[in-house]
């Protein structure tokens, strides 16, 4: 009986022990997978103005397609980065305003933000590169 037992044991043990190793490495295999949506850096573009109205104006014409966004920072934007489409390069974390860090950082790639406000103005904000 003890034998009988025994052998249940590391049966149950070996069995267990397999089910661990599988589950062990399908964990790995998805974090291998898993793309972190964390940026440590983005590139971003922006338009500033003076009130929330001629940013959504603005947003409005982007979206529609009367004009683009970089056209629309050299004509509009009151940042002299607007004469380079809005372009303020590569920044990380703790680099801009905080309610700008925080739409740049969780914005699309291409998407165009809803107006935020910050000291300086409204912006519009557009990402367009994420490591």
């Amino acid at each position: 009986m003890k034998k009988i037992i025994s052998l249940l044991l590391v049966s149950i043990c070996i069995i267990g022990g397999i089910i661990f190793m599988e589950n062990q490495n399908d964990a790995a295999n998805a974090a291998n997978t898993y793309e972190s949506p964390a940026r440590s850096s983005v590139r971003a573009s922006h338009i500033l103005v003076d009130t929330k109205e001629d940013a959504l104006k603005i947003k409005n014409d982007i979206e529609s397609n009367k004009i683009t966004f970089e056209d629309a920072a050299a004509k509009y934007s009151k940042c002299p980065s607007g004469q380079r489409g809005g372009d303020l390069g590569y920044f990380g974390r703790g680099q801009m305003v905080k309610p700008f860090e925080t739409a740049a950082f969780t914005l699309p790639l291409n998407k165009v933000s809803e107006p935020v406000q910050t000291q300086f103005g409204y912006h519009l904000i557009k990402v367009t590169g994420a490591r």
